[in-house]
C-alpha cells in the first residue's frame, strides 16, 4: 500500500517508480559490495591473530567469489518465483548475519561456512543479474544509464568503505569494522521491504519511456522457471559465438578486478612499505573514478559501438596493470594508477549488458548474463587464490599482475568479436536525419 501510495505521489510530480526501484536497487548493490571489499583489509589482522597465511584466507575468498558467481543464474529464477523484494531481504540477512557472526571465529572452517557460504550466497543472491534485472524491467529508455549508475554501486560500495573501515581495524581491531556494515544491511533491508516492488505492472505502470500503446510483456507463467531453466538458458545461450565471446572477457574483468585488485591491493601496498589507511585510500580514490567511469560508460554505450568500447576498457586496465609494479607505490605513481584502472574498474559492464540483451532478448537477459557474471566471478576466484599463491610462494604479487594485465590486453581483442548492436539513440540520429 505505502509503494502503491508513493508511486500516486510520484506520478503527480512527473516522476515515474522506476526511479524509486533504482535507488533502492543502488544501495542494496552498494551495502553487499561494502561486504564483498571488506575482507580485503583484513587479510593481515587474521593473518597475525590466528597465524592464517594469505593463501589460507585466499581461499576462502576464491570459493566466495565462485559462490557469489554461481548464484547468478539461479538468482534470476529466484526473483521470478519468489518476487525481487524477498530475494533481496534474504541475501541482506545472509550478509548481514555472515558479517556479524565472523566477530566470533576463531578457526578457519568458521571463516569457510560465513565468508565462503553466507557471504557468497548472499552477495550472489543480489549481485549484478539483480541490476540487470532490474534496469530491464522498469526501464525502456535510458536503460544503459541505469545499468551504469547500479553497476557503479557495485564497485563504489566495494572500495569507498574501505578508508574508514582501515580506520577502524587499525583503532579499534578488525571486529568493530563490521558494525557500521551490519547497521547498513538493517537499514537497507528496511526500504527493500517498504518500497520494492516485481514489476511496473504491480503499480498499475508501464516501463519507464515505454512509447505509448505497446502491448506490455507478459511475465513468464507460473511454474515456468525451474531449476533446469538455467541450464537450459546456458545450453541455448552456448550456441552463440556471442555468449562465449561475453563469458570469456568477463571471466578476464573478474580476474583483474575483484579477485585480484579488490582483494589483495591492500596486502600488496603493506608489502611495499605503505600502510593499510592509505592504501584503502588509493582504492577509495579508484571507486570515485569508478563512479564517474561507469555511468559514463552506461551514457556511452547508448551512443556507440559496445565492442569497440569493451575494447578501450580492457586494454587501458592492461596497460594501468603493467604500470602498477613500476609505480613505486608512490603517491603520484598509485594516483595515475588509481585514475586509469579506476575509470574502468567496472565500467565493461553497461556494454556488456548491453551485448547480452541485443543477443538474447528481454526475457532472457536475466538468465544469460547470469551465466556470464559467473564467469566474471570464477575468474575472480582464480585471481584470488592465484594472487595469494603467488605471494605465498614466490614473496611477490608482481606475477599476478603481469599475467592479469596480458590478459586484459587478449579480452580487448576477443571483444571485438561480439555481436554488433546498433546502439538505440544512434539509431534514432539516423533516422530523424534520413
Amino acid at each position: 500500500m505505502l509503494s502503491r501510495d508513493f508511486s500516486s505521489w510520484l506520478q503527480r510530480r512527473g516522476i515515474h517508480y522506476g526511479w524509486v526501484m533504482a535507488v533502492v536497487t543502488f544501495l542494496t548493490m552498494l551495502t553487499m559490495s561494502a561486504a564483498l571489499g571488506l575482507p580485503g583489509a583484513m587479510l593481515q589482522p587474521l593473518s597475525k591473530e590466528f597465524g592464517w597465511t594469505t593463501g589460507d584466507i585466499s581461499s576462502v575468498l576464491a570459493v566466495r567469489f565462485a559462490l557469489f558467481g554461481l548464484m547468478g543464474p539461479f538468482s534470476a529464477v529466484l526473483m521470478e518465483r519468489f518476487g525481487l523484494r524477498a530475494v533481496m531481504c534474504a541475501g541482506l540477512a545472509l550478509v548481514g548475519g555472515g558479517m556479524a557472526l565472523v566477530t566470533q571465529a576463531s578457526h578457519l572452517w568458521q571463516l569457510f561456512v560465513l565468508w565462503s557460504l553466507m557471504l557468497g550466497l548472499g552477495t550472489g543472491l543480489t549481485a549484478l543479474v539483480l541490476g540487470a534485472v532490474v534496469a530491464n524491467r522498469w526501464f525502456v529508455a535510458r536503460r544503459g544509464l541505469v545499468v551504469g549508475i547500479l553497476t557503479a554501486s557495485a564497485a563504489t560500495g566495494q572500495l569507498a568503505f574501505l578508508p574508514f573501515a582501515a580506520w577502524m581495524i587499525e583503532h579499534w581491531g578488525w571486529r568493530s569494522a563490521v558494525a557500521p556494515l551490519f547497521l547498513g544491511c538493517a537499514i537497507v533491508a528496511t526500504l527493500v521491504f517498504l518500497f520494492v516492488r516485481n514489476r511496473p505492472a504491480d503499480l498499475g505502470l508501464a516501463p519507464y519511456g515505454e512509447a505509448p500503446g505497446t502491448a506490455p510483456v507478459a511475465p513468464p507463467a507460473a511454474g515456468s522457471m525451474t531449476w533446469r531453466t538455467p541450464f537450459v538458458a546456458l545450453a541455448e545461450a552456448s550456441r552463440s559465438g556471442t555468449f562465449w565471446v561475453l563469458a570469456g572477457t568477463f571471466f578476464i574483468c573478474g580476474l583483474s578486478t575483484n579477485g585480484l585488485v579488490q582483494t589483495h591491493f591492500i596486502s600488496l601496498c603493506g608489502d611495499n612499505g605503505l600502510a593499510a589507511v592509505p592504501a584503502a585510500s588509493v582504492l577509495a580514490m579508484m571507486g570515485a573514478f569508478d563512479l564517474v567511469g561507469t555511468i559514463a560508460s552506461g551514457w556511452l554505450s547508448d551512443r556507440y559501438d559496445c565492442r569497440k568500447l569493451l575494447f578501450w576498457y580492457y586494454g587501458l586496465r592492461g596497460l594501468s596493470l603493467f604500470w602498477l609494479p613500476h609505480s613505486g607505490f608512490t603517491f603520484y605513481g598509485l594516483g595515475l594508477f588509481a585514475i586509469f584502472y579506476g575509470l574502468d574498474w567496472i565500467a565493461t559492464v553497461p556494454p556488456t549488458v548491453k551485448l547480452a540483451g541485443a543477443a538474447f532478448g528481454p526475457q532472457r537477459v536475466g538468465l544469460v548474463f547470469g551465466w556470464v557474471f559467473a564467469a566474471h566471478q570464477l575468474g575472480a576466484a582464480t585471481a584470488a587464490y592465484g594472487a595469494g599463491f603467488s605471494r605465498t610462494m614466490l614473496m611477490s604479487y608482481t606475477p599476478a599482475l603481469y599475467a592479469a594485465g596480458a590478459a586484459c590486453l587478449v579480452a580487448a581483442v576477443m571483444a571485438l568479436g561480439a555481436q554488433r548492436v546498433v546502439p538505440p539513440l544512434a539509431a534514432a540520429r539516423k533516422a530523424s536525419t534520413a
